[in-house]
C-alpha cells in the first residue's frame, strides 16, 4: 500500500508569535498548499528554510526570516542533506512512500536527485514549471 506524504515548503508570511508549525505560516498561497496536502494525503510536513523538515503538530517555533529563494547553491546543497537525513529518519524514504512537494524549485532543486532514484520511493511535484500566479489558480481549482 502506498503511503502518499505532502511536503508543503515553509513562506515568508508569519505570525508575529511563537506558534505550532503548521500555524506559523500566513499567506494565501500556504494555505491553500496546507488545504490541498491536509485534505489530499495521508500526512504533510513542512520544509523549513530555516529547520529543514518539520512535523506540522511539532512544537512551537519562533518566527524566523529565513529563505531558499535567491540562496546560494552551497546552501542549497546543504540544506537539501539535511532534509534528506531528517525525512530519513523520519521513515518518509520507505518502500511505498509517494512525496508530493509543494514547494518552489529553491526548495525542491537540489533536493530531488537525492530522491528521485531510491527504490521503492515515488516522488511527484503537481505545480513543477507553473508561475506563482498559476500555481495558486492550481490550488484554487482543487478546493473543496
Amino acid at each position: 500500500m502506498t503511503r502518499e506524504i505532502g511536503l508543503v515548503s515553509c513562506v515568508k508570511t508569519k505570525q508575529d508569535r511563537l506558534a505550532k508549525p503548521r500555524d506559523l505560516y500566513t499567506s494565501q498561497y500556504y494555505r491553500k498548499m496546507r488545504s490541498y496536502a491536509e485534505e489530499e494525503h495521508d500526512e504533510w510536513w513542512i520544509l523549513s528554510a530555516k529547520h529543514g523538515l518539520l512535523d506540522p503538530d511539532g512544537p512551537p517555533i519562533e518566527p524566523y526570516d529565513e529563505t531558499l529563494t535567491g540562496a546560494r547553491v552551497a546552501k542549497k546543497r546543504d540544506w537539501a542533506e539535511e532534509v534528506y537525513q531528517e525525512l530519513e529518519e523520519a521513515g518518509l524514504l520507505e518502500t511505498g512512500v509517494h512525496l508530493v512537494i509543494h514547494a518552489g524549485q529553491d526548495y525542491y532543486g537540489e533536493l530531488l536527485p537525492k530522491i528521485r532514484d531510491l527504490d521503492g520511493v515515488s516522488v511527484e511535484i503537481p505545480t513543477e514549471g507553473l508561475s506563482i500566479g498559476e500555481t495558486l489558480s492550481w490550488y484554487t481549482e482543487r478546493e473543496n
